[in-house]
């Protein structure tokens, strides 16, 4: 009888679990801990080997900016490996009256994601890889792990308000 414990990374999409929570109505999300999060998500035979964090830092707002940065230094200092993506800043123009303001979107998230699950599979640390998202950019990834690494596995746990059909077919 084989007891080795499933070995589980879990992938979380900063932006998509927090701004799905907020949606939710979840007030208290902005100090989650995502560590404990992933934890109560295992079963028995499985061992959480690593919790990866995948964010952008915000930069278009100080008050917002250093909120962040205390979140994230409150959530690595339990261990958990944070990954950075970009703030692109951009302008939207109002159709009606003209007025221009500026904007910025969190870019690159999805793609360090699937980067890392793809290459964490290659290397064999996983054997189930727990990703926290809905953002449908992540199902060729899952589709690719699922076909490359037949004996690993890609879980889905939605963030609240951010269901997927697309991914719940290929995980």
């Amino acid at each position: 009888m084989n007891t080795d414990k499933e070995r589980v990374i879990a992938y979380i999409d900063g932006f998509n679990l927090y701004f799905g929570m907020r949606e939710a109505g979840f007030d208290h999300c902005r100090w989650l801990d995502v560590k404990k999060l992933v934890e109560s998500l295992l079963q028995s035979n499985q061992e959480l080997v690593g919790v990866k964090y995948f964010t952008s830092r915000v930069s278009n707002n100080p008050d917002k900016q250093k909120r962040q940065s205390t979140y994230i230094d409150a959530i690595e200092s339990t261990g958990v490996k944070l990954f950075y993506g970009n703030y692109q800043d951009g302008s939207e123009e109002c159709r009606r009256c003209g007025h221009i303001w500026r904007t910025a979107k969190e870019k690159m998230t999805d793609v360090n994601i699937a980067t890392a699950i793809i290459v964490d599979a290659y290397k064999d640390v996983y054997d189930m890889a727990l990703l926290i998202s809905g953002d449908s950019d992540l199902t060729p990834p899952i589709k690719a792990v699922n076909q490359l690494f037949p004996r690993k596995r890609v879980f889905i746990a939605f963030p609240p308000k951010r269901h997927n059909s697309s991914m719940s077919l290929v995980a």
